[in-house]
């Protein structure tokens, strides 16, 4: 796993249950493919091994990795999608609603609001 577990708002546990999902999604960790042990993940992150395996419990609870008993653990089939489909809908709520209610605010149409997301697209784009 690349980066580190960084002290903010969220539990351990949570931080390293949204790295593994963020390797699912950007293919880092194929569907099939093993995942690094608790003792690996606690090792890398200096971590305690019941913070870890806290955050593997919530992945396979959620279907997105299964346990081969005495083997690891695996990406189950399908957990990209799932959690492409969640984040998508979190990005609607989190992101795209408060931004149309400030829109509405401001009076931009729906036209001005695709040409402002258009803009600024085309910038980061550039700045990549």
């Amino acid at each position: 796993m690349n980066g580190s577990v960084h002290p903010d708002n969220k539990p351990l546990f949570i931080q390293i249950k949204e790295k593994i999902e963020d390797q699912i999604v950007n293919d880092q960790l194929l569907e099939g493919e093993q995942v690094p042990s608790t003792t690996q993940l606690s090792n890398f992150y200096k971590i305690n091994h019941i913070t870890v395996l806290k955050g593997i419990n919530m992945l396979v609870d959620s279907g997105l990795i299964y346990k081969k008993r005495g083997v690891g653990m695996f990406v189950a089939e399908g957990a990209k999608e799932m959690l492409l489909r969640t984040r998508r809908g979190a990005f609607a709520d989190d992101y795209v609603a408060p931004m149309v209610r400030e829109a509405d605010k401001l009076d931009l149409s729906t036209e001005d609001l695709f040409e402002i997301i258009t803009q600024v697209k085309e910038r980061e784009a550039h700045e990549s």
